[in-house]
């Protein structure tokens, strides 16, 4: 199966998403048209591997923030190329400026601690794993060096590759803090930190470990560039942004907090006895390409797998009891479309970048409105047209008002039946459809769909509106192109 990038049908529709960005001198921030100009050439010729011929709209605003040296906000929808949209203009700085010089660096060699450049949070092994990836694709044969360090890993092999050097430093909070206690990583290095999804990580709990990081540890409060990147902003997550980005622009790419305009979105009605009869039915209809079919509970997943490969479909699960080498099998068996369907729970909603993903089933819906959006964007990615089909029963209440309001947002077909299902519980006192906005989520939060800058800046400017360590090798052997070392195990 072929697992290369490719853009859909609808991509130049992209060009119609609204953007909003705000803060000071926003409006002389001037998006980019294309990578040719703005990336530095050795990552151009990775760029053209990768078949990257356009930047998304998150790229083209995002790249020349970055590359002037500001701190970012950004708020955009699952799918939107986010990842390529911070690594790109960092990498472009890397190997403009070259190896960062440091007095401390034959003691840090000595004592094999690894000194960053780049450090990048993110919330999930999935997510760090998916982050690696794509930036071994963009710095192969730059000389840069990146390192993922998650927990449920081996440490001493990541405690390896990071006596190797590392410049770019992938990790979740755990396991970054737990390697900065046995002093194997110094942050006083690090010029560029990025939280990536960052709503996620406060949900999860990560609030102490990401202060702790970023306030307590040696990593330069001056000098340092901060991007935060996430497809949902609450009121919380911009108060983090406060406290931790300086003079920062604020940017809203299409509807924040709401689903992909290429998505497809589909309700069925199924009592819970019922559901195993509608995912067979389901998985007939749509025999080509990837589905991904949610469930909420690790035993479900494994029974559902089960049940699955005895009527013959080929399935395989993940979930958060499989030990990390069955997770990574899953998951190059579902890729390669050895195994097309992955039975998940949520420890895959988030940070799943797979090509290919043509059908998203909620067989069990989440709790919430917030993982709902993050799992059904996994399909619809770069202008591909998705569908997301979700079995809805009674025992759904939790998350019924929000999931109508989100439907009706997202100009979707809303069934008379789950209309009638809403207004039965009371949601709107008068049964009608009171749903035109939606105030608050499922969330650890709370949390209201911001898709404003709450510092109100008055200075904004808007687009479509119309369409609404350095390693421990000191780099002593440097790359005569990009002033970092080159390896042979640089990976393609």
């Amino acid at each position: 199966m072929d697992t290369c990038t490719h853009a859909g049908i609808n991509f130049g529709s992209y060009d119609n998403i609204p953007v909003e960005m705000t803060g000071n001198k926003s409006q002389s921030i001037k998006p980019v048209e294309d990578f040719e100009n703005e990336i530095h050439e050795l990552l151009m010729v990775n760029i053209r591997r990768v078949k990257y011929t356009k930047p998304t709209p998150i790229q083209k605003h995002s790249i020349p923030v970055i590359k002037a040296g500001r701190d970012l906000m950004a708020c955009a929808q699952t799918g939107s190329g986010k990842t390529a949209a911070f690594l790109l203009p960092i990498c472009t700085a890397m190997l403009t400026t070259g190896p960062p010089e440091s007095g401390s660096m034959q003691t840090s060699y000595n004592s094999r601690q690894a000194l960053p450049v780049c450090l990048v949070l993110s919330p999930t092994r999935e997510l760090a794993m998916q982050t690696f990836s794509e930036a071994r694709k963009f710095i192969f044969a730059t000389g840069i060096r990146a390192v993922v360090l998650y927990g449920g890993g081996e440490p001493r092999r990541q405690l390896c590759e990071l006596e190797r050097g590392c410049d770019i430093c992938v990790a979740t909070p755990g396991r970054l803090t737990d390697f900065i206690e046995r002093n194997r990583i110094g942050l006083h290095c690090v010029k560029y930190l990025v939280l990536d999804e960052a709503d996620r990580m406060l949900d999860m709990g990560f609030a102490p470990q990401i202060r702790s990081v970023v306030e307590n540890s040696n990593m330069p409060q001056e000098g340092r560039q901060t991007v935060m990147f996430s497809a949902t902003f609450p009121k919380e997550i911009q108060q983090l942004a406060r406290d931790f980005l300086r003079d920062y622009l604020y940017l809203a790419v299409g509807r924040v907090g709401s689903t992909n305009e290429f998505i497809r979105q589909r309700l069925l009605y199924s009592d819970h006895e019922q559901k195993l009869h509608y995912l067979v039915k389901l998985l007939k209809e749509n025999a080509n390409g990837l589905v991904l079919v949610f469930v909420e509970t690790k035993r479900r997943a494994d029974m559902i797998e089960a049940y699955l490969l005895k009527e013959n479909f080929m399935a395989v699960n993940i979930h958060g009891d499989r030990s990390q080498q069955d997770r990574e099998e899953a998951l190059r068996l579902f890729k390669t479309g050895e195994r097309p369907i992955l039975v998940a729970t949520d420890v895959a909603a988030r940070g799943l970048d797979i090509n290919n993903i043509t059908h998203v089933i909620n067989c069990d819906l989440p709790a919430n409105i917030d993982d709902y959006v993050h799992r059904i964007g996994r399909t619809g990615r770069a202008g591909n047209v998705g569908i997301a089909t979700s079995l809805v029963s009674d025992k759904d209440r939790s998350i019924l008002k929000d999931l109508l309001a989100l439907l009706v947002e997202a100009n979707q077909e809303v069934p008379q039946w789950f209309e009638k299902l809403v207004a039965s519980h009371n949601f709107s006192g008068s049964g009608g459809r009171d749903f035109g906005k939606r105030t608050s989520g499922g969330g650890k939060f709370g949390r209201t769909f911001a898709s404003r800058d709450v510092r109100g800046h008055s200075e904004s400017v808007t687009y479509n509106q119309g369409n609404k360590g350095r390693g421990s090798h000191g780099f002593s052997q440097q790359s005569k192109n990009s002033g970092y070392q080159d390896f042979e195990d640089d990976w393609w």
